[in-house]
């Protein structure tokens, strides 16, 4: 059984069909990668999966469960997560502080709890699993600085660390590299194998074809709100139909009159 099921998905807006009947599975264990030229829906349908805007039709099953239309915070508790290409940390908080927010099942500082300390050795815990998140992905010498100090590629690593604090089973990523410079890309992407060998598995929106072939297997390719293609990269490369799309139907050579 796939890990994450898309069935019949789709979504318009003012008439214009963004998404139309979008079918794919993602399999556990799996970096797999969702491309498209721009406008074929591939944020509409992370939107949809994720439960920032409900479908029209279709459904979303993860791991077994209906999750159709589900808020984002009891799609998070599932274990399916998602980054946007726009880091939203607060910009105003240091690195761990970020991290911390996005802890799982913290129950609060409520009167009580203030009164009694009970909530001292939950907070503990919290920041150090923080510090494990920013060590590993190598954010621990800036853990102190304010989000709104950090470079492009170091607030991806911060939205990739917000993802981790959740204890995700699947983490949506839009476009994880994007802006990012060479070096730090390769790095992204080590952390991103690593990942996915201890467990995780990764659906990525993604425009940068050399790290799509680095990556990710399979490669599911949507165009015009559907689903076009999936295969290995090499298969979607060599695939007409995926050409087509991206640069346009090829003209047919001038017959002699």
């Amino acid at each position: 059984m796939a890990l994450l099921e898309v069935r019949g998905l789709a979504r318009s807006f003012y008439g214009v069909h963004a998404l139309n009947g979008v079918d794919f599975d993602v399999a556990a264990g799996t970096i797999t990668a969702l491309i498209g030229p721009n406008g074929a829906g591939k944020t509409t349908a992370f939107n949809c999966i994720s439960g920032v805007i409900p479908p029209d039709t279709g459904t979303v099953r993860f791991d077994g469960a209906d999750i159709t239309a589900l808020r984002p915070d009891r799609i998070a508790r599932a274990g399916m997560v998602r980054t946007f290409q726009i880091a939203r940390g607060f910009p105003r908080l240091s690195v761990l502080e970020n991290l911390m927010l996005y802890g799982q099942h913290q129950a609060g500082e409520g009167f009580l709890r203030a009164v009694l300390g009970g909530f001292r050795a939950e907070e503990d815990a919290l920041r150090e699993r923080a510090i494990g998140v920013a060590r590993r992905l190598n954010l621990l010498g800036v853990a102190n600085n304010l989000a709104s100090a950090l470079s492009g590629g170091q607030k991806k690593l911060l939205e990739i660390g917000r993802a981790l604090m959740a204890a995700p089973r699947l983490i949506l990523l839009d476009e994880p590299i994007a802006g990012v410079n060479p070096a730090l890309a390769v790095e992204i992407g080590d952390h991103l194998l690593r990942l996915r060998d201890e467990g995780i598995t990764f659906l990525i929106i993604e425009h940068h074809m050399d790290a799509i072939a680095r990556l990710c297997d399979p490669v599911i390719v949507m165009a015009e709100g559907r689903h076009l293609v999936t295969g290995s990269f090499r298969e979607v490369a060599e695939d007409t139909r995926v050409q087509e799309a991206y640069m346009g139907r090829r003209k047919h050579a001038a017959q002699p009159a």
